[in-house]
């Protein structure tokens, strides 16, 4: 068996970073679901002594958070640390947040204690307040309190949605139990008209085929004999008509729900100043900016150009990336917090293929299912997702598309003046220099054999 031959790499000289004492004052929180260890570090009570570290439990209430946000402020902690434990972090972060203070949340991953060490919850807060002060920890990104609100409404949506299509699914499968083949004769039992109301009139009692496939309209695929055909082998109990106006009550309850979640969030956009276009007058405010010679466009309106990317979609990508794009110092950390960058894998000789990270799921989603409506435009990102999709594979390729839309993102959101410009479709091939495999075997070539006289004859 060979063996697999290791890379040569040149000795390099890398600046470490400075993990000196950087707070003074710092306190590490860990966290559980009723109360929370509490670690406060504070200097030396006198020259030459030691740093004393206050352990407290705390319970996991108003009161009490307050008042510990009180006694923080009181002993001018800087820094205060802790985990996301779950859900159970948000009255802890946001509390102290409103009192004053310098809250920072941050990955279990990067706080765990010792191996060998004991664990207790006492002693994980010690730990966590000791890795504080020496700044050894990075914070996870959290919202401002819009874009949180935002946000709930933004996944609340797009849990009704699902819900939606859930219910629609256990409905298909009530009538192939019933033998009701409505299904193979619309494209589709949610978005034709025809088919919801025929459905109504079964659910009223109605069995008659021909009186149901007058119901839909004379453009239904395979016209109404196709939907009398469908609709002939019926079996319907005593109990299916039931059972179908309870999917079509649900769904209609979804429905209603799905557009006043759509209507709040509309509304919770347009109270963020920072989310505003601008006319051309230059004057701004929640209509500002919709006009086809505004200055600026309105956030979601900007995102809504990139091709995928319908307007709802824009609005939850917002709410998950927020407006603030110093948060990412460079579009290359937003595709990382998403998880949509490759990870390395080397040990040894041995590298392995890359995968993702793992990040806010939402923002992958979304970025993933614009890249799905991409797939089909005679766009830059269409053709980039054919093109990678025959090289390396369909998921890999909506990846390397999704990362892509999330760099658009990016910079359109750091540059609010900025608009979206697409490349074109045949970007790659006026890109490609066709010649470039020839020169670089002639140049092998040459460096062979460097006396010949090695020349390039076009082909007959």
């Amino acid at each position: 068996m060979g063996h697999a031959r290791a890379r040569k790499i040149p000795a390099q000289l890398v600046e470490d970073e400075d993990y000196q004492l950087r707070h003074e004052r710092v306190a590490g929180i860990d966290i559980a679901k009723a109360k929370a260890d509490v670690c406060t570090r504070l200097p030396p009570a006198r020259n030459g002594g030691r740093r004393a570290s206050r352990v407290e439990e705390v319970p996991a209430t108003a009161r009490a958070v307050l008042a510990l946000a009180a006694r923080l402020l009181a002993d001018g902690v800087g820094l205060v640390v802790m985990e996301s434990t779950s859900d159970y972090w948000r009255i802890w972060f946001y509390l102290l947040e409103a009192a004053g203070l310098n809250v920072q949340l941050v990955n279990p991953s990067q706080a765990r204690q010792l191996a060998g060490r004991p664990k207790t919850d006492r002693l994980d807060a010690q730990w966590l307040a000791r890795l504080a002060e020496m700044g050894l920890l990075r914070p996870s990104f959290v919202p401002p309190p819009e874009i949180r609100a935002l946000r709930d409404l933004t996944r609340t949506r797009l849990q009704l949605v699902r819900d939606r299509t859930r219910e629609w699914q256990r409905l298909e499968k009530l009538l192939e139990s019933a033998l009701v083949k409505l299904s193979t004769a619309v494209s589709s039992l949610a978005r034709v008209q025809s088919a919801r109301a025929i459905l109504e009139a079964i659910a009223g009692g109605e069995t008659d085929p021909k009186a149901l496939a007058a119901l839909a309209d004379y453009r239904v695929r395979g016209g109404r004999a196709a939907v009398a055909e469908a609709l002939e082998g019926m079996a319907l109990g005593g109990h299916h008509p039931m059972l179908i106006r309870v999917h079509l009550d649900h769904i209609t309850f979804l429905d209603r729900s799905v557009a006043a979640v759509e209507d709040e969030i509309e509304a919770a956009l347009d109270a963020i100043p920072a989310a505003w276009g601008t006319d051309a007058s230059g004057e701004t405010g929640p209509a500002a900016g919709r006009g086809e010679d505004a200055a600026v466009l309105p956030a979601a309106e900007r995102l809504a150009e990139i091709p995928g990317i319908s307007l709802a979609l824009a609005r939850a990508i917002i709410a998950e990336t927020g407006l603030d794009m110093t948060r990412f110092p460079t579009a290359a950390h937003l595709v990382s917090w998403a998880g949509l960058a490759p990870v390395s894998r080397q040990s040894g000789p041995r590298s392995r293929k890359p995968k993702k990270g793992q990040g806010d799921a939402y923002l992958r989603g979304y970025c993933t299912q614009a890249a799905n409506g991409a797939a089909s435009t005679g766009t830059f990102l269409g053709e980039r997702l054919r093109r990678l999709s025959r090289r390396a594979g369909g998921n890999r390729a909506k990846c390397a598309v999704a990362r892509s839309i999330l760099v658009i993102v990016w910079h359109l959101l750091a540059s609010p003046d900025a608009r979206f410009t697409d490349l074109g479709p045949h970007w790659h091939q006026r890109k490609t220099d066709t010649d470039r495999r020839t020169r670089s075997l002639m140049n092998q070539l040459r460096a062979l054999h460097p006396d010949a006289d090695i020349t390039i004859t076009p082909a007959a």
